[in-house]
């Protein structure tokens, strides 16, 4: 490991010279070697190979048997529709498969175009892409790193790294030899990375690895060798493809050996059948899903979200777990000054005054490098320190005019000290800050209520006693000095000023957001670069953890294997200094622990585990390019409360979609009864195969649709737990739901059905029996009348249903129907529809239908409200057991609280 190695067994070990560098042959047999230093791309597929993927579905395989029976049954329209909606699925998807390539693509983007290299001796400016291991770099300030390097030299350097490692300040680099148990990125002082930015100083450094062999290059890996998993919904729904096509399967098998058994004529049968296996299978699930997603998407940037992949806003209600980057997500990523030592007291920044306070502000301001106008250019901590004097009316400009600088000794690593020398009138004084430890030994004055006085013994340990009271708040502390006479570079015999304590803030809106997902029960953690005492000191604040046994360090996570790892992840709420591959495994132990994983972030170092989670999410405004193509949502505002709205979105969207869902599978469900227990008993079928189809384009339609874009109340699903991955589609009741729904519209349209021969046999004075109503059947007008009442009653019966589907725990005359306007305009359109079939000639003649008369439409049309009369009583059922001592609210609240708490390592459903 080169860090661990002085420069001379670094330079020697790569056969370089530190003085002429690599000779041009040289360069060109390593380049040869080692390839170009650029990161490898994904290797593309084609877009027919993109598009066939998306057709590996075993929902899409059930829609293509579809497509073939709707042919078969010579119902080409239906049959368009069908491959109109797997067509518009496999488009969205090749859309979605390009983001790991622009992520490869935007890190290569990151690489520095040009470096500066020794070379023969003489100094030249080359493609970064042509550098090989063993070349001399030359930094400056401003300019990228374009390789990893190990540093040789270095005066005052400082990189910028907090894309890389989330450490929020610019670190101070050495030559120097690394201390042997040094392991992150961050604690790598004598090494500069690729994609890092010099903000300071200057230094030379030797190519140790180019390419994907960099740390950069290593992240580009983990993004590249990733894969994308199936969202819950995705993996719900997949599961439902495989069930539905073995029931669509079984039922044409089981018909076909009823029609052998009872005789019946096998060609019309079959044809039954695989009507009914059509009617099995909601052919406008997928479609609905795609659209009420895709609706979702201009509801999400409302809110500040950009959706980069459907399925992602799905998963996002389902997240029990957020994991944050620290440094620009939970903080400001500005550095601000928040308290100050001053007089021998502690007070807050807002309480110093310019004119008391008069030298303190000239220090800070003085002695310093940085510059705040069109553009803030320079260390965050010398930002910070004009950004304190701003606020209180000091500013650069006016303050250098009056006392100019005429000489300085800059910042180095060894000294931890700053000095500037400034002409005032006459005379000079020097204005120093620094490292507490070493200003405060090397001051015999204080500067006390406007004057200089003696720095006493007592004196002195109260300021180290600030000094600490500040370390432990996680305060980047510096103190300041001044000097009026004698030597003023010597650094001796100064004057205290004071101290000031700084620190990376927490954005405002943080802890509440924290406290919020808390009420959801949604855990935060915290992910960073940072230090240990930083990060937690941050994570106290807003309310992430409560004691220092809840963090975990980088290098105490490599001491533990994956299981012990995994027994532990779940109580840790801080995790500080860790490297992206930690970041990863941090992800992936809480995933495997069962949990539903977001995780936000903004910088290089964060693509991985943004790939990695369920759903990832990054910052816009300061986000890298990395971090936003490697994510799956993008926040517009870089507000961490912001994921809270779009979570709500999310666990809103799942809802409207497991309601879409469980209506059209009961619906269908009830087709199904309806069929078979016509054919069980010996009776003719109740419906036409295009009976069947136009039900189905009804009801899988418009009124599945509106259901999927309704409203629901956020702030009560957010104070719910969030369901878990392994949760069944049919959870929480949703079987019952289905069964229940189904059973009613099936024996409601066998009694619509059965209710025609009963009259006839009623007005012929014939005993009502199965025999002679399945021989009154047998008589064409009667058996057409029974299938126009039976056609009706599934049809406006699945329509009244949607509307109770809304909600089935509310009463519908507590439902507010116009806040789903969709809702209406489907119902009503639905009616029309099926008036159409039975009172235009042309369309009577065509589904094989009766006409019928007003006394027929209002018994069918109170027949078919019967799923609304059945809401209405388990609604009141509800109502009255909830009311009740430990109610069924009481019951389903511990019911949902023990599923939720039991391991999930325990197998789930099947759907």
């Amino acid at each position: 490991m080169y860090a661990k190695q002085n420069t001379s067994e670094v330079i020697r070990e790569l056969n370089s010279s530190a003085q002429k560098g690599l000779s041009t042959m040289e360069a060109g047999v390593r380049l040869e070697k080692y390839g170009p230093n650029q990161l490898k791309e994904q290797k593309k597929k084609g877009i027919f190979m993109l598009f066939m993927e998306q057709l590996c579905d075993p929902l899409i395989y059930v829609l293509m048997a579809a497509i073939a029976i709707s042919l078969f049954l010579k119902e080409a329209g239906d049959a368009a529709i069908i491959g109109a909606v797997i067509l518009l699925n496999s488009v969205v998807g090749v859309i979605q498969e390009d983001k790991a390539r622009k992520a490869i693509e935007a890190l290569k983007e990151l690489a520095s175009p040009k470096a500066l290299v020794r070379r023969d001796g003489k100094e030249c400016e080359i493609p970064s892409a042509q550098l090989v291991p063993g070349d001399i770099v030359l930094l400056e300030a401003g300019r990228q790193v374009p390789a990893d390097l190990r540093l040789i030299r270095a005066v005052n350097i400082k990189i910028e790294e907090s894309a890389l490692t989330g450490e929020s300040v610019p670190v101070d680099k050495t030559a120097g030899e690394l201390a042997k148990d040094a392991k992150s990125i961050g604690d790598m002082l004598n090494m500069a990375h690729m994609s890092t930015t010099v903000t300071y100083g200057r230094g030379e450094g030797i190519v140790t690895a180019t390419g994907m062999d960099t740390e950069i290059g290593k992240i580009a890996g983990l993004i590249d060798g990733g894969h994308n998993e199936m969202t819950p919904l995705q993996k719900r729904l997949a599961d439902l493809g495989k069930l539905l096509s073995v029931l669509a399967v079984g039922v044409c098998a089981f018909l076909f050996v009823v029609a052998v058994v009872q005789k019946r004529d096998i060609g019309d049968m079959l044809l039954t059948a695989i009507s009914l296996a059509v009617a099995a299978v909601p052919e406008g699930l997928a479609a609905v899903v795609t659209i009420v997603l895709a609706l979702s998407v201009s509801r999400m940037v409302k809110v500040g979200t950009i959706v980069r992949r459907l399925p992602s806003v799905e998963t996002l209600g389902a997240v029990n777990t957020v994991c944050s980057d620290k440094t620009g997500t939970l903080t400001k990523n500005r550095m601000t000054v928040k308290e100050c030592y001053v007089d021998g007291r502690m007070v807050e920044e807002a309480q110093l005054s310019p004119e008391e306070d008069s030298l303190l502000f000239e220090v800070c301001v003085l002695c310093n490098d940085a510059a705040i106008g069109e553009s803030r250019l320079g260390d965050p901590t010398e930002l910070a320190l004009l950004d304190l004097a701003h606020k209180h009316g000091v500013e650069k400009s006016q303050l250098e005019r009056k006392l100019p600088r005429v000489d300085e000794w800059a910042f180095d690593s060894e000294r931890k000290r700053m000095t500037t020398v400034h002409q005032k009138g006459t005379e000079q004084i020097a204005c120093i800050k620094g490292a507490a430890d070493e200003i405060i030994d090397r001051c015999q004055s204080v500067w006390m209520h406007g004057k200089e006085a003696p720095f006493s013994a007592k004196a002195k340990r109260e300021a180290k006693a600030a000094v600490s009271q500040m370390a432990e708040k996680a305060y980047r502390v510096l103190a300041m000095a001044s000097k009026h006479k004698g030597n003023l570079k010597d650094e001796k015999n100064m004057i205290f000023v004071g101290l000031v304590g700084m620190i990376d803030p927490p954005r405002e809106e943080a802890g509440e957001a924290v406290e919020h997902f808390k009420d959801a029960h949604v855990d935060t953690v915290m992910i960073t670069g940072d230090h240990v005492d930083t990060a937690y000191a941050i994570a106290r604040d807003l309310g992430i953890a409560k004691n220092r046994e809840a963090c975990m360090t980088g290098a105490e996570i490599d001491g533990l294997t994956d299981e012990e790892f995994a027994e532990k992840v779940e109580n840790i709420r801080v995790f500080a200094r860790v490297s992206p591959e930690h970041k990863v495994r941090i992800v992936e132990a809480l995933k495997a622990r069962g949990k539903v994983v977001a995780m936000t972030g903004d910088g290089v170092n964060d693509a991985p585990s943004l790939k990695a989670a369920d759903v990832g999410i990054a910052m816009g405004k300061e986000g890298t390019d990395v971090a936003r193509n490697a994510a799956d949502l993008v926040l517009t505002d870089d507000n961490f409360a912001t994921i809270e709205k779009a979570m709500k979105e999310g666990r809103g969207i799942y809802e409207n979609i497991r309601k879409t869902i469980l209506f059209l599978l009961s619906s269908n469900f009830g087709e199904i009864i309806t069929m078979l227990a016509a054919v069980l008993a010996g009776f003719p079928t109740p419906l036409k195969a295009s009976h069947i189809l136009w039900i189905n384009l009804i009801t899988d339609s418009l009124p599945a649709l509106a259901l999927g874009v309704d409203k629901n109340d956020g702030d009560t699903l957010m104070k719910e737990r969030p369901r878990k991955s392994t949760d069944s589609l049919f959870s929480y009741g949703g079987l019952t739901c289905t069964l229940c729904y189904g059973v009613v519209i099936g024996c409601i349209s066998l009694l619509a059905f059965l209710t025609v021969p009963y009259q006839e046999l009623l007005r012929s004075n014939l005993p009502v029996n199965i025999q002679n109503l399945e021989k009154i059947l047998r008589l064409p007008l009667v058996l057409n009348k029974a299938q126009t009442h039976a056609f009706m009653v599934l049809g406006m019966s699945q329509l009244m249903h949607a509307v109770g589907m809304r909600d089935v725990n509310r009463s519908v005359f507590k439902m507010n129907h116009l806040e789903n306007i969709y809702m209406v305009i489907a119902w009503a359109a639905g009616i029309a529809l099926q008036a159409l079939v039975t009172e235009i000639p042309y369309f009577v003649s065509l589904f094989g239908t009766s006409r019928l008369s007003l006394a027929e439409w209002g018994t069918l049309g109170a027949l078919a409200s019967m799923p609304l009369v059945v809401h209405e009583l388990l609604v009141l059922s509800k109502a009255l057991q909830s009311k009740a001592p430990g109610g069924i609210k009481a019951l389903e609240k511990a019911h949902k609280s023990q599923q939720h708490e039991n391991s999930s390592s325990q197998p789930g459903e099947v759907i």
